[in-house]
């Protein structure tokens, strides 16, 4: 009799519990974000070059293209932030020959780096003509742009990629009469880096930058949420 009893108390038990437990369980899913944005920022970089047989000449060549520079920007000289043009190199090129008979002709050259950032790019293409005018090489490509506050946006994307896997657990649960509860587990996955949607390049004499299209920075997550 008393085994009969504690068979019925064990089953009654068993029947309390299956469906709590049938109840209880977790989720799996991911969330995505991403925020649009346009550079309020860029880094540009410049370099005076010329070569000459003799490296003095060479020499004295960069410096009145660094002295041009430097006169072309006096009125924009205190908004570049970062700024930097000591960075110079002397180096020795062969050239071929023209005969198999003639000894291979050397000639120096010369060049200066000027480096510096802006944070107001009203100030690009009057940059940018006063390089083409005096021959300075450089390059304008979507790396030199940027914003100013990406940090904050790589942010904001991600709390939105968290915010999108929250909704769409607290839809999974709606549809199973549960309620979306705590977070398990979250994965944070491989963010992207910022990338030009459309953008105008400068590169020669006649170029300046006409627009600067939008970028996007992107945020997904994995998260395991429990379902109450």
């Amino acid at each position: 009799m008393n085994g009969r009893n504690r068979k019925s108390r064990l089953l009654l038990s068993l029947a309390l519990t299956a469906p709590i437990l049938a109840m209880a369980g977790e989720v799996t899913l991911t969330g995505e974000g991403r925020v649009l944005y346009q550079p309020d920022s860029a880094r540009l970089q410049f370099t005076a070059s010329a070569e000459h047989e003799l490296p003095q000449k060479a020499t004295d060549r960069v410096a009145v293209l660094m002295q041009q520079w430097r006169q072309g920007i006096t009125d924009y000289r205190d908004r570049l932030d970062h700024y930097s043009d000591a960075t110079v190199n002397l180096y020795t090129r062969t050239l071929p020959a023209a005969d198999r008979n003639e000894e291979p002709k050397t000639r120096a050259v010369a060049s200066q780096t000027i480096s510096f950032s802006i944070s107001d790019l009203e100030l690009l293409n009057p940059l940018l003509q006063q390089a083409q005018s005096i021959g300075l090489d450089y390059r304008l490509g979507p790396q030199q742009l940027f914003h100013s506050d990406e940090t904050g946006m790589e942010q904001e994307a991600l709390a939105r990629a968290i915010e999108d896997a929250r909704s769409r657990c607290r839809f999974v649960a709606s549809q199973l009469d549960q309620s979306c509860g705590d977070v398990v587990t979250i994965n944070i996955n491989g963010g992207h880096s910022p990338m030009p949607m459309m953008m105008a390049e400068a590169k020669s004499m006649s170029d300046t930058v006409s627009s600067i299209g939008e970028r996007e920075i992107r945020a997904s997550v994995s998260a395991t949420f429990e379902l109450d």
